[in-house]
């Protein structure tokens, strides 16, 4: 950068924090009555898919697993953006497949399309696969993590899920998103 630019950016630069010094102080003594709250930013769409993104080619057994992952998501009350999240988790977790129990290749006694385990309290081998109420019970954990209408993909499906890698879900997000507006309304 040449001389005259730095000093020109330094200068902006100087005025910016010249002047929120000298404001500060005085827009702290004002009178919180006469004040105006200032506006909240407001989301109006959900945050772009973080990274490199996934995608695979679904069968009827996955295509219906979504369906099923998105019934459940209306039926408990929750926008599009926890099916998103829904449909992103278990991509990750088992290519929305109900997956039984894999043998040596089990994670411990992870089941279903969330690969959620009896042994953590998800429910017995019976609920865990079956895609309704494994969609429940992930749901019913995102609601209790504050903020996750707002936060990246990967951040709400890792607070519920704990997983071993905690940004492998932010890859499915692109398939999950298309899924939902494709699904959402049929």
């Amino acid at each position: 950068m040449n001389t005259i630019m730095r000093k020109s950016v330094l200068s902006v630069a100087g005025l910016a924090f010249a002047g929120g010094v000298f404001a500060g102080p005085v827009a702290a003594h004002a009178n919180p009555v006469d004040a105006k709250p200032a506006a909240a930013a407001v989301q109006t769409a959900a945050p772009k898919p973080q990274g490199e993104q996934s995608h695979i080619t679904l069968n009827d057994e996955q295509s219906a697993n979504v369906k099923a992952i998105i019934a459940a998501t209306k039926k408990a009350g929750l926008p599009e953006r926890a099916a998103v999240i829904s449909i992103a988790t278990s991509l990750q977790e088992s290519k929305l497949e109900n997956l039984g129990h894999l043998g040596d290749r089990n994670d411990h006694d992870s089941l279903g399309l969330f690969q959620q385990r009896p042994s953590s309290g998800w429910g017995t081998p019976e609920q865990i696969t079956d895609p309704e109420y494994s969609t429940t019970a992930f749901l019913k954990g995102l609601k209790q993590v504050d903020g996750w209408q707002d936060m990246a993909l990967t951040d709400a499906a890792q607070t519920v899920q704990v997983s071993a890698y905690p940004d492998a879900y932010a890859q499915w997000e692109q398939q999950a998103t298309d899924l939902v507006a494709q699904h959402w309304n049929s």
